[in-house]
């Protein structure tokens, strides 16, 4: 294997949506660097963290049938129950839901919880308040996908935050989907919330860090009803 062989493995590949803002920074940074050299190191160093922001790595995602994967790199900042958004026709009745909130440092592209098919997509016009707040979940803007699977129907809703100002979806109604698989990105910090059925218990814990397409939220199988955590 050749030196340059071995250094394109080790490189991170970039998602295709960050190549405008990457060229957009690093021409920024050429115009700075001709008025005065140290602005022009700063847009070096926002250009390098515009190139970390859009990364998007390879993941390992187990596949047995009715497992839930995560749909964000971030943090576990909700497990509660919830009525989904109306617009999804998931009824109002409360579900378990687990919030998964991206900071500007997280990897930014979305994965698919779960093998089965896009039932529904909704985009949903709103506010842009902190990502964190529960009422987020209501008032934000928002782009919902119904993914039907094994006789279970799973939501995966991409929430806008106070920096977030595009929500990108790369897939269609009626699309099959495979778990791991990419179906989308919010722009510049943002929030998930996945919806999971009627009686399904989270297997993750409130400040967990979650892997996009590798860390299990839940069992629909039920095989495993629950775990305990402890903070460490």
């Amino acid at each position: 294997m050749s030196i340059y062989d071995s250094i394109r493995q080790q490189m991170v590949p970039i998602t295709p949506e960050g190549y405008p803002f990457i060229g957009a920074f690093a021409l920024v940074s050429l115009i700075l660097f001709w008025l005065w050299s140290p602005l022009g190191w700063l847009g070096t160093v926002l250009t390098l963290w515009c190139v970390y922001f859009f990364r998007d790595p390879p993941r390992v995602t187990p596949v047995r049938e009715g497992l839930v994967v995560a749909p964000a790199d971030g943090r576990i900042s909700m497990i509660t129950t919830a009525a989904p958004p109306h617009e999804l026709g998931l009824g109002d009745k409360p579900l378990p839901r687990v919030s998964i909130f991206m900071s500007v440092f997280d990897c930014h592209v979305n994965r698919s919880p779960v093998t089965g098919r896009v039932e529904k997509i909704v985009y949903q016009p709103g506010k842009f308040l902190n990502a964190d707040l529960d009422k987020a979940s209501a008032d934000n803007e928002r782009n919902s996908l119904v993914i039907s699977t094994a006789g279970a129907r799973i939501a995966v809703v991409q929430i806008a935050g106070l920096v977030a100002r595009r929500i990108v979806c790369f897939v269609r109604e009626q699309q099959p989907l495979g778990a791991g698989e990419r179906f989308g990105m919010i722009r510049f910090g943002s929030r998930l919330d996945v919806y999971l059925p009627e009686g399904t218990s989270p297997l993750v814990a409130v400040g967990q860090t979650s892997l996009s397409g590798e860390t299990v939220l839940a069992d629909l199988r039920g095989s495993d009803a629950g775990r305990a955590y402890r903070a460490g």
